[in-house]
C-alpha cells in the first residue's frame, strides 16, 4: 500500500470516517439479508433472519476492518485463524448487545420499524465497543 496514502488515512478522523462508513455498510448488508430471508421464508420467524443478517454483516465488517481500518497484513495461516476467532468472539459479545436491542424493540412495539431501530441502536453501541476490543486484542498495532 502507498505509504503516503496509509499515513493520511490513519489519522483519527480518517479512521473514524471509514469505520462509521463500514459500520453503515455492514449494517445495511445485515438488514438487507434479513429482509431477503423474511421474504423467502416469512413463516420461519425472526431468528433465522437475524442469524443470516449477522453472518453477512460479520464477514463484510471483518474484511473491511482488517484491510482499511487496521491495515493488517497477512502473516501466516495460524495468525489469521487466531485473528478471525478472536474477532468472532468479540463479535459474539457485541452481537448480544445488538440482538438485545433488536429483540427488545420488536417485543415491545412489534413493528418492522421498531425492530430495525433497535437493531441500529444495538449495532451502534456494539461497534464502538468492538473497535476498542479489536484495536487492543485482534489487530494490535505493530511495534516499530
Amino acid at each position: 500500500m502507498d505509504s503516503q496514502f496509509q499515513q493520511r488515512s490513519t489519522t483519527t478522523t480518517g479512521v473514524a470516517v471509514r469505520y462509521v462508513a463500514f459500520a453503515v455498510l455492514s449494517t445495511a448488508a445485515n438488514f438487507f439479508v434479513q429482509a431477503i430471508v423474511l421474504q423467502m421464508a416469512p413463516r420461519s420467524g425472526l431468528m433465522p433472519s437475524i442469524l443470516a443478517g449477522t453472518a453477512a454483516g460479520f464477514a463484510l465488517k471483518y474484511v473491511l476492518d482488517k484491510n482499511w481500518i487496521f491495515f493488517d497484513r497477512y502473516t501466516s495461516h495460524r495468525d489469521e485463524v487466531s485473528k478471525v476467532v478472536l474477532y468472532g468472539l468479540f463479535s459474539v459479545l457485541t452481537t448480544l448487545i445488538f440482538w438485545g436491542f433488536e429483540i427488545a424493540f420488536w417485543t415491545i412495539w412489534k413493528t418492522e420499524l421498531a425492530k430495525y431501530t433497535g437493531g441500529a441502536i444495538g449495532l451502534g453501541i456494539g461497534y464502538i465497543a468492538k473497535y476498542a476490543l479489536d484495536r487492543k486484542f485482534v489487530f494490535k498495532p505493530r511495534e516499530a
